[in-house]
């Protein structure tokens, strides 16, 4: 039976197709003496204080080690929990989710999802990762992050209900993302969303949020090489891994990929009678060859914004929102498609309020531009080689786009960072054609001591390893400037390896701002290390961004090129800073450029 169908601008009638879960409601009712937080603010960083111990949760870590042959036991494992805290998977069904995976992009093509759908009078829940200032952005409803009175009372109700009900043979509580996984459901659930939103974690077939029985919609967004030590070495296996989201029966759409990995997310499909297509591109549905305005900036955003018309399109279809004439779904037969390749996806045309969604959409640290007085800022958080490529094509063309100043004073500045197990040397390799005057590296932590950042604290690394990879980071840099200008590098080979922890001793932390090895003094690398976020754009903006005043640098900095820099760039008519790599450094800087996100 069809739903009754509504103006996108007048909205639609209130299903209440998600009711409380009683058995969670009571747990509110249950907590513990000694769990008992403390009310208002106090209670909001009780409950991250207490979200950021399950980083290092030394239980999990031993039941991970246990579970690394058999990644099957992993979904059982989150079912347990879900369980435990007082839903069941079968509960999950009333949320009208749509799941989204893929290496790059992801995030953007649920952003512009959620935002089409919200246009036609829906309340939506969106689900994401990772968090770039405060944690509370992983879980939304209507596009905004959840307040911090409902992040306190949807955690501890979620948090003492897996408190209560542990068992001794099994570890008390999940890992931080699955924590989060499991409080999105239970805050969509309560607060009776009319859809959800839900991106994948890291892969697909194992990820946690894959306990998702029946989404309405699935889609893959661009494959690519990450996180090969979870997901494997290859594309291919990595396809494998995404295309595990694919149900029987839910229609899934990808964007074009490479052949190899596209050959098995067709065969993935088919073993999951799963019906896969492919999004047309964005020009088909554009007339008299206008592109149609974006939101978020860059080229590789229109597959995106392919994938979400796509997947708003169904959603809207399935449900009952558009006359199933409209839609012309070809899924809607019992058969499954004969061709060996996916077919396309219908063409269609989109409406006023998926036009409005597209180019209303925000996505933070992807993509953006803010300008600071002198000082534009270009953000961008990529971390794959397709992705970094793709930013830099956006830079390059955004870059050029900017007013030249007459006297030719223009600085520009790379701030970089990553993390994990990602091939450092050949993603610093595709940022040389931006030509960058100065290269800055620093780890993620928007200060030396994040103590009163909550949101920003990770336990699973230290100060020591983290300067290290940054010091390995220009250790890279430099060496691929030296084969690109024939000059002599200052570092010798592989001095960041040893001695770090001689120069924090040395050192202390509110010490100099740079390190380098004191056994190979710098001539004229221009290239420098900090020990946090914003020691480095303290250097780098030099007191002229408006929207940056740090306190007055402490001493001189021995570095050459640090002083040097220091004229150069407090006398430019311009400087442009690219911020590109970790979401985690996009989102330090963006904490510290604008406070009013820590809001």
């Amino acid at each position: 039976m069809k739903r009754q169908r509504t103006s996108w601008k007048a909205g639609v009638k209130k299903r209440g197709s998600c009711a409380p879960v009683p058995c969670l409601l009571a747990a509110t009712g249950a907590r513990s003496e000694n769990l008992e937080p403390r009310t208002g603010a106090s209670q909001f960083q009780d409950a991250i204080r207490t979200l950021n111990t399950l980083q290092t949760n030394a239980s999990y870590l031993e039941q991970v080690k246990r579970e690394r042959g058999d990644p099957q036991a992993q979904l059982e494992a989150m079912k347990g929990f879900l369980e435990r805290s007082g839903l069941k998977v079968e509960d999950l069904d009333q949320l009208n989710i749509i799941h989204v995976t893929g290496t790059k992009g992801k995030g953007s093509a649920c952003a512009f999802t959620e935002r089409i759908l919200r246009n036609y009078g829906l309340k939506t829940g969106f689900y994401s990762s990772p968090h770039l200032v405060q944690v509370r952005e992983r879980i939304r409803i209507n596009g905004q992050p959840i307040s911090k009175e409902l992040f306190s009372k949807y955690f501890w109700q979620v948090y003492n209900r897996l408190e209560e009900s542990k068992v001794s043979e099994h570890p008390a509580m999940p890992a931080y993302f699955r924590f989060l996984t499991i409080m999105a459901f239970h805050v969509f659930l309560q607060e009776k969303v009319d859809l959800a939103v839900m991106e994948v974690g890291i892969g697909g077939a194992y990820d946690c949020t894959n306990i998702i029985r029946k989404p309405v919609v699935c889609g893959v967004s661009s494959l690519g090489i990450d996180h090969t030590s979870i997901l494997g070495d290859t594309i291919e296996k990595i396809a494998w891994q995404k295309g595990g989201i694919f149900k029987p029966g839910v229609p899934a759409f990808t964007v074009p990929q490479p052949e190899r990995p596209l050959d098995v997310l067709r065969e993935r499909a088919e073993k999951s009678s799963c019906q896969l297509y492919l999004c047309p591109d964005l020009d088909a549905f554009e007339e008299d060859g206008k592109p149609l305005p974006l939101g978020l900036a860059g080229d590789h955003q229109r597959s995106n914004a392919a994938l979400a018309l796509q997947l708003s399109h169904t959603w809207l279809g399935q449900q009952g929102y558009l006359d199933i004439g409209e839609l012309k779904a070809p899924w809607l037969s019992s058969e499954l498609p004969a061709k060996r390749s996916p077919p396309l996806a219908p063409v269609f045309k989109p409406g006023e309020a998926m036009l409005q969604g597209l180019q209303e959409a925000v996505w933070l640290g992807r993509n953006q531009v803010l300008h600071h007085g002198p000082v534009t800022w270009y953000i961008d958080g990529a971390h794959t080689t397709s992705s970094i490529q793709a930013c830099v094509r956006w830079f390059r063309k955004a870059a050029l786009n900017e007013e030249k100043p007459a006297d030719g004073s223009e600085v520009r500045v790379l701030l970089f960072n990553v993390t994990g197990d990602r091939d450092t040397a050949a993603l610093l390799k595709l940022l040389l054609p931006c030509q960058f005057d100065y290269a800055v590296f620093c780890p993620n932590f928007t200060e030396v001591s994040t103590v009163g950042n909550a949101d920003q604290q990770n336990f699973n690394v230290t100060l020591e390893n983290v300067l290290t990879r940054c010091l390995q980071n220009q250790s890279h840099w430099n060496r691929l400037m030296e084969a690109k200008e024939g000059t002599d590098p200052w570092l010798s080979a592989s001095p960041e390896v040893e001695g770090v922890a001689g120069w924090l001793k040395q050192a202390p932390l509110h010490g100099p701002q740079l390190f380098f090895p004191p056994s190979a003094r710098p001539l004229n690398a221009n290239s420098l290390v900090f020990p946090c976020i914003s020691k480095a754009l303290q250097w780098i903006t030099q007191g002229r961004d408006p929207h940056f005043q740090p306190p007055a640098s402490r001493g001189l900095h021995p570095h050459p090129a640090a002083s040097s820099g220091a004229v150069l760039l407090k006398e430019a008519a311009t400087i442009q800073v690219l911020v590109t790599g970790s979401l985690h450094l996009v989102g330090g800087v963006l904490k510290l450029l604008n406070p009013s996100l820590s809001e």
